[in-house]
């Protein structure tokens, strides 16, 4: 059988779905593939603040209300309850210490915590991937996207006009002639086989192994530290972070009490665990919870809801994202570390960069102009070093906690930057602003001198230094933020707990170009309110983007 389309995209999850979707609303043939079925496991499931702008963006830009309205915890559960996600107000940090329970020293406790947002219904949220993937896949397939799963791929011919693919549906051979080829299959994928295209990974710095599941009946960390100084939200409902001397594990709690949690190890951690005698994943993840006596205790009475599953290692690069007639979704191309959440926000950049290359390609040809896919090669390319770099960054710095939570500062500093830059210029451009600090003058180079002054310190042996040159990096960071520091970080009388601050926003009014009246009639955009919400099937390609709607800002959330 041999059929044909304009767009072929290979991979199912939220990127690949949700693109098909697009494409389909801006009136192409669309075919997604898919190697399995729906509904499925898969793990990437934080979002941030920039995913939920970018999710916005697109709801408001395609009339998709459902993209909209998942962009908050709390337009979520009004409007989409059935799905389940977990609310993520923030990041959450805790330095355990082997055979040590957590040392509760109050404010003065290895802890940090970082609001993301200034209240539950504005909130962040953990998407079940296996609820939030499926429900991309049935609007796609409502939106005219002709979805097929169980497919085997096995070759792919790229053309200068054309791209065909080969294989089976349950075991009948078909081949699919494709203007477009997108691949969303996942590390390792379908086009980088097909194409040969070599691995980058040698010219990166981040290596871990993971050991992971979902949990049931995992205790709060309110429970298991009682009397522990209140922060601007509470601990677990959050990206928790327990960094330990093998790495760190990540705990994300959706609202049914579901817990996904699971271990980062360094090559030097896994090594040493390797050399203790943990034959298998279960025993792996078992010799580490009961290594660390506040980890067992919230773990004392979980049980996994899958078998626990480990993976030797996570990285993967590619040194080709796209050419002529392919392109490549992010983590089909790069993935570095979940460390501070990047998979979902830079997945949905992606989507409205392609989307928005599709509709400026020329009619007679149907398909991106060629210098469009060069900039979306190149910009992925700078953007997965600097995530590399800035997640290398916190694994040297992982050495000391004061040094970690500088660290996180130069992170932190620079997303809260670009998501006010953003709210206040609700523009298609800022699909195209680069992610992490990627064309910031200030921001693009501190990620690789900050992983130089750590490896100074720590002489890439885990190394905690002194404290002049602790106390060093530290001021160092803070003074390097600086020119992007509009969040009130890097701030000692904060003992690393840092609210949504509208105050230092304020104030900080210069560093976005504005003057003070300007940022405070700004504020209903500055919280998240600025956009208006989709009709079904309304789209603001023709309009613009709306301003802000004020009368939408409640008082109790000034």
């Amino acid at each position: 059988m041999s059929q044909s389309c304009e767009v072929a995209i290979v991979g199912s999850g939220f990127a690949g779905s949700l693109l098909a979707r697009v494409l389909a609303v801006l009136g192409y043939d669309v075919v997604l593939l898919e190697r399995g079925t729906h509904p499925r496991f898969a793990i990437g499931e934080s979002s941030t603040p920039l995913a939920n702008l970018s999710l916005e963006r697109l709801g408001i830009r395609y009339g998709l209300a459902d993209c909209y309205n998942l962009a908050t915890h709390g337009r979520w559960l009004a409007h989409f309850p059935e799905i389940r996600r977990g609310l993520k107000r923030g990041f959450t940090y805790y330095r355990h210490h082997p055979d040590q329970p957590f040392a509760n020293r109050g404010l003065d406790s290895e802890r940090l915590l970082v609001a993301a947002s200034p209240h539950d219904s504005l909130s962040d949220t953990h998407w079940l991937r296996a609820d939030v993937d499926h429900h991309f896949v049935r609007e796609a397939m409502a939106a005219g996207v002709d979805y097929r799963d169980r497919v085997e791929l096995t070759s792919a011919d790229v053309a200068a006009d054309s791209v065909r693919v080969s294989g089976n549906q349950n075991g009948s051979a078909f081949e699919l002639r494709a203007n477009f080829l997108i691949d969303a299959s996942g590390p390792g994928g379908f086009l980088a086989r097909q194409l040969s295209i070599p691995s980058g990974l040698e010219h990166t710095e981040t290596r871990a192994a993971i050991v992971f599941s979902h949990f049931d009946g995992v205790r709060l960390m309110k429970d298991v530290v009682p009397g522990i100084p209140e922060g601007p939200y509470p601990d677990d409902w959050a990206a928790v972070h327990h960094v330990i001397d093998e790495g760190w594990m990540y705990s994300l709690r959706f609202d049914d009490g579901v817990t996904s949690a699971g271990f980062l190890l360094t090559p030097r951690g896994a090594g040493a665990l390797n050399s203790s005698g943990a034959a298998d994943p279960a025993s792996l993840w078992r010799e580490l919870i009961q290594r660390y006596p506040t980890l067992a205790s919230a773990f004392a009475e979980a049980t996994p809801l899958m078998p626990i599953a480990f993976r030797p290692l996570i990285q993967h690069r590619l040194t080709r994202a796209a050419g002529e007639r392919w392109a490549m979704m992010p983590h089909a191309y790069a993935f570095v570390d979940p460390l501070y959440s990047t998979g979902i926000a830079w997945g949905l950049r992606a989507i409205e960069r392609l989307a928005l290359a599709f509709e400026s390609a020329a009619p007679n040809r149907r398909v991106p102009d060629p210098d469009v896919l060069a900039r979306y090669d190149a910009a992925l390319s700078r953007e997965a070093d600097q995530i590399d770099l800035v997640v290398a960054g916190a694994y040297e710095a992982m050495a000391h906690f004061d040094l970690f939570a500088a660290q996180a500062m130069l992170y932190f500093a620079t997303v809260s930057f670009a998501e006010v830059s953003q709210r206040l210029a609700q523009k298609e451009s800022a699909a195209w602003n680069g992610f992490l600090g990627v064309g910031d003058p200030v921001l693009e180079p501190l990620a690789r001198e900050a992983l130089r002054r750590l490896r100074q310190i720590t002489q890439r042996r885990g190394e905690v230094g002194t404290s002049e040159e602790r106390r060093g990096f530290v001021e160092w960071i803070s003074q390097a933020i600086a020119p992007r520091n509009i969040a009130g970080l890097a701030d000692p009388s904060r003992k690393n707990l840092y609210p949504v601050d509208f105050d230092a926003l304020i104030e900080q009014h210069a560093l976005l170009g504005l003057t003070r009246a300007e940022v405070l009639e700004a504020l209903p955009a500055l919280r998240g309110m600025g956009a208006e919400p989709p009709l079904s099937g309304e789209s603001s390609r023709q309009r613009g983007f709306p301003l802000p709607h004020t009368e939408l800002l409640g008082r109790d959330l000034l």
